[in-house]
């Protein structure tokens, strides 16, 4: 079973394949709000790196953000595709501040830079798998007064893709499937101002 799983939300981009619970492909391109130019080569060079083409893949697991506005679109974008017009692919969703902890094992504070002094935020529980602060829109200072032992960012995660693949969630209705923004973007708060 091939197992793609996509995340576009952050500085990094992350395109990893799993073979029957084994990684046979993972990347992680540092990228500049220039993740559409990538993604699709990635993605392309996973498969092709393992003799297989898009007909082989039995599921798709994306980062649904929070994150980047524009960045969080580019690989939800590629995994509706895929899971649309190949219908023996499922979709499946996954947190991208979860995503982003799973490489850690404990009580893990995930952030990404949402600007002035604010980051979408949360603290899991790895172990557990459970929320000790759900996501949300959070002041640095209020997010860092909390317990934890590990703290990643944006720039600096590792993903543990089995982890991914053992909390994924499945999408039913793959077109309907909408990125995690967690706040509107400039333009809709200084429309609605």
């Amino acid at each position: 079973m091939y197992s793609l799983i996509l995340d576009s939300a952050t500085k990094l981009l992350y395109v990893c394949l799993v073979k029957d619970n084994k990684v046979v492909y993972e990347s992680y391109t540092e990228g500049k709000n220039d993740h559409a130019k990538n993604i699709v080569y990635k993605v392309d060079e996973a498969l092709k790196t393992n003799n297989i083409t898009s007909d082989d893949l039995n599921e798709v697991v994306v980062g649904i953000g929070p994150g980047s506005y524009t960045g969080v679109r580019m690989a939800v974008a590629v995994a509706k595709m895929l899971a649309v017009f190949k219908k023996n692919i499922k979709l499946y969703t996954i947190s991208t501040l979860k995503l982003m902890a799973s490489g850690k094992e404990g009580i893990v504070l995930s952030m990404i830079d949402a600007r002035r002094n604010n980051s979408f935020g949360m603290i899991i529980d790895t172990k557990k798998n459970k929320y000790i602060i759900d996501e949300c829109l959070i002041s640095n200072d209020e997010l860092k007064s909390n317990d934890y032992e590990y703290e990643v960012n944006e720039g600096e995660f590792v993903v543990n893709p089995l982890y991914v693949l053992a909390n994924k969630v499945l999408v039913n209705e793959p077109h309907l499937l909408v990125p995690n923004y967690l706040r509107d973007t400039e333009a809709e708060r200084n429309l609605n101002a």
